[in-house]
């Protein structure tokens, strides 16, 4: 009897762990590309918006709150670290923690202007026992007196919930430069 319920707890134990194991590896890895045109807008104006956090949680609507951890550079090349709590926006009651590492740089400084953001991001659920890895990128170039846009994620998403993770990478990208747009073109039409 003994020797059959310590069967069962090993045997459970180890279907546990295995299925954690699986669940770790076998992260998906996927892409989404969003951009817009800002009219009227300077490059460097866009860049230097989303660039600054404090604001990214603006653009965003389901950062909760966050705090910046390391900071160096100047202001052609900065670096930064934050760590930052979010809600999922299909299902707000489920808050996750992130660390994230971000590079600002300016890449062209003459009248083409380019400009990028780079993040690497660490998600974790679960007390910090489940985490998944995504990468950023916002690239914002000067076409003429227009700026145009473009942001690239890839991003990890646990097996069996990719509709899920595509649904809220759509949702927060689709907010970020729906929010940008809308910033920037009151901006303009108050000038």
């Amino acid at each position: 009897m003994q020797t059959r319920r310590w069967n069962k707890r090993h045997l459970s134990t180890l279907g546990i762990g295995l299925l954690l194991f699986y669940m770790i590896f076998s992260a998906s890895r996927n892409t989404y590309k969003s951009d817009i045109i800002i009219p009227n807008t300077k490059s460097e104006l866009v860049w230097e918006y989303v660039a600054d956090f404090h604001k990214m949680h603006q653009l965003n609507p389901t950062i909760l709150n966050f705090i910046v951890t390391k900071e160096e550079g100047h202001f052609n090349h900065w670096k930064y670290s934050i760590e930052y709590t979010e809600r999922l926006s299909h299902w707000p009651y489920w808050i996750n923690v992130a660390e994230a590492d971000f590079v600002v740089k300016k890449l062209l400084q003459d009248e083409r202007g380019q400009y990028s953001v780079t993040s690497d991001h660490r998600t974790c659920f679960l007390g910090g026992l489940y985490c998944l890895y995504s990468t950023g990128e916002f690239l914002f170039v000067t076409r003429g007196s227009d700026t145009y846009v473009v942001e690239t994620v890839n991003y990890q998403c646990p097996p069996f919930f990719g509709p899920v993770c595509r649904r809220e990478v759509e949702f927060q990208r689709k907010a970020i430069m729906q929010n940008l747009s809308v910033h920037f073109n009151k901006l303009n039409k108050n000038l």
